[in-house]
């Protein structure tokens, strides 16, 4: 928590927590504030207020955060003997006593066996709550096996942690798994290699079945490691759901802190939602250091949704608008936290972030541009690729296919993640009032097919329906599902190689903070168009290397199009040829990684934490 920030009294915090119906994101709120107050009087007050609120019989969801919080600031109110009598009314209710009762003297006597347990999940919580209340007891057998990897002890250089709990590292382009996915594989790698950093610790979310192997821990390349955090729901996480499972999120990342292998010197998060903020928490408790990316954003998203418009008064806009007050919340939260702010730069410099976030006023942040990694050749690469090739021309009355005899035709190519920001259902329809359908073709690949979230569903439909509308449209489209990074980068070569201006990147976003889709189709040689609001347009001289497009309307990015389809070829090919020497000269993943090595270096300077113990800790009693 930030110094000058003041501890609320522990009545009142214990007050507004026994409001009825709360949602999860105001509990988010009141966590944080009970963080400042339980350190007041080695914790005796508020040990006392939530010792009151306890044996008042709250409801369940009431009890159950009273609980975490008790458990997160090591605060002791009940005994073990107290706490089994409280009636577990919820699944939730039950999962917090269990986390409660692993730090509880005694508890290990009450916990169930993790035999008993429904279901996976369960079994795994109570074998971790097992291990914590007795390191190396029988019933903490699933919880080790699961993090074995982790538990060898070694001190060499820094270990860093990075998380990226709202979508699948491994399904970039599939639900919110967009860039930060491939960023973060090629990034824990390039770290790696650097003699300053010894382990790369890259936590993800999962929801554990009894058909999944054991282990949770896997070894990305050598000293990246990829750790599945559990999470009690199926599918995965997203910024709304986020919030009902910080607490637990931030209590399984401070058992995986805890072994002697992941003992993160500094943890960097990079999404302004609850899940970050978990995992700050953990970072923090442990007295390791937090890095935070700060971008405009959720501050600038709200100011041009609500600014100078006239309230609307519906249960979904008010939702809405809660939910974008939380975001920014969470933000200002994570830059209070943080001991290392990084940005990536704009036209600007870091002015916009001073506009949105005033307390950033006098703080240094350190400012970075992310990095693609090589493309590295695989051995079937040639066989890959003529598969693609046939499956993109397979016909046009396939949805994922195109018509062979159009294949003399300009391709445009989007790629990236099935969302309104992504703005995919914008491009089509550019594309076909403009009739630009009539002299070109577009291939769309993202979203999942197998598993497709809502917003999937819905952002897929509404092309569908648009191409229906127009046979032509129809025949010359076709929309894939997101495929495996090193497929989209085979892809985009395969592409580059044909006649100059045969083949063109488009990203229609209505902003992207950076666009690394867009770095890897410069780098593969294809000619790229970016939105000219976001990242882009830092790196980006429109008819240069690339050009830059305004994708606020329909009618704006259909103008782009054309102008794009209009530009002759001996441009296009100009502009990829300048495009492909921006990124190799400025852009790789590499140079990145030596900023970032630097700076953590900078922020953490004596090495190793030292675990930070709370003077209200039951260890310093």
């Amino acid at each position: 928590m930030a110094r000058h920030e003041r501890a609320a009294p522990a009545w009142m915090l214990a007050a507004a927590g026994a409001a009825p119906d709360q949602a999860a994101w105001e509990r988010t709120a009141l966590a944080e504030a009970w963080e400042r107050s339980a350190g007041l009087d080695d914790g005796l007050t508020a040990t006392a207020e939530v010792r009151r609120r306890l044996l008042a019989a709250p409801g369940p969801a009431e009890t159950a955060f009273l609980l975490d919080i008790a458990d997160a600031n090591a605060l002791r109110p009940l005994s073990a003997r107290e706490v089994i009598k409280l009636k577990p009314a919820a699944r939730a209710h039950l999962h917090a006593r269990w986390r409660y009762l692993s730090g509880v003297p005694g508890g290990d006597l009450v916990l169930p066996s993790p035999e008993t347990a429904e279901d996976a999940y369960e079994r795994l919580l109570l074998a971790a709550c097992c291990e914590r209340a007795r390191p190396g007891s029988p019933a903490g057998q699933r919880f080790r096996t699961a993090f074995e990897a982790l538990t060898q002890h070694f001190r060499e250089s820094l270990v860093v942690a990075q998380s990226m709990l709202l979508g699948r590292l491994e399904e970039p382009g599939a639900g919110l798994s967009g860039g930060m996915s491939v960023l973060l594989t090629g990034l824990g790698e390039a770290l790696t290699a650097d003699a300053r950093v010894a382990r790369v610790l890259t936590l993800t979310a999962t929801h554990p079945t009894e058909s999944q192997h054991q282990s949770l821990v896997d070894e990305l390349s050598p000293g990246h490691w990829l750790v599945r955090l559990p999470v009690d729901t199926p599918g995965t996480l997203d910024p709304e759901t986020a919030a009902a499972h910080r607490s637990a999120l931030a209590w399984w990342t401070t058992r995986v802190f805890e072994l002697p292998g992941a003992r993160p010197d500094i943890t960097h998060v990079r999404f302004a939602d609850d899940a970050s903020l978990a995992v700050a928490q953990a970072t923090l408790r442990h007295g390791a250091k937090l890095a935070f990316t700060v971008t405009p954003d959720p501050h600038r998203s709200m100011d041009e949704r609500h600014a100078g418009t006239e309230p609307v008064h519906t249960d979904d806009a008010g939702r809405a608008l809660r939910l974008d007050l939380h975001r920014v919340f969470v933000a200002d939260r994570l830059v209070a936290r943080a001991d290392l702010l990084v940005a990536m730069p704009g036209r600007s410099g870091t002015e916009e972030l001073h506009t949105h976030f005033p307390q950033l006023r006098g703080r240094a942040i350190h400012t970075l541009p992310e990095g693609i990694a090589p493309f590295r050749p695989a051995p079937h690469d040639g066989a890959t690729a003529r598969a693609m090739l046939s499956r993109l021309f397979a016909g046009g009355a396939n949805a994922d296919g195109l018509d062979s005899a159009d294949r003399e035709l300009p391709l445009l190519l989007c790629v990236g993640r099935l969302h309104p920001v992504k703005q995919q259902e914008q491009l089509v329809r550019a594309w076909m009032h403009a009739g630009l359908h009539n002299r070109s073709t577009l291939l769309l690949v993202g979203g999942s097919l197998r598993e497709p979230t809502a917003v999937e569903s819905a952002v897929r439909g509404r092309v569908s329906e648009l191409l229906r509308s127009q046979p032509v449209a129809m025949r010359r489209a076709a929309l894939w599902p997101a495929l495996p990074n090193h497929h989209v980068r085979l892809l985009e070569r395969l592409l580059a190689q044909g006649r100059s201006g045969a083949a063109l990147y488009v990203c229609p976003s209505a902003k992207e903070e950076f666009g690394l889709a867009v770095l890897e189709a410069m780098e593969a040689g294809l000619p790229v168009a970016a939105p000219r609001r976001g990242g882009a347009s830092h790196y980006l001289r429109d008819g240069v290397n690339g050009r830059l497009l305004v994708t606020e309307s329909p009618q704006g990015l259909a103008a782009g199009l054309q102008s794009l389809l209009r530009t002759p070829a001996p441009e296009l090919a100009a502009m990829a040829a300048a495009g492909a020497a921006t990124v190799r000269d400025r852009f790789g993943v590499d140079t990145m990684a030596e900023s970032l090595a630097h700076a953590y270096h900078a922020t953490c300077p004596t090495g190793h934490h030292r675990p930070r113990r709370s003077p209200h800790s039951t260890e310093s009693r």
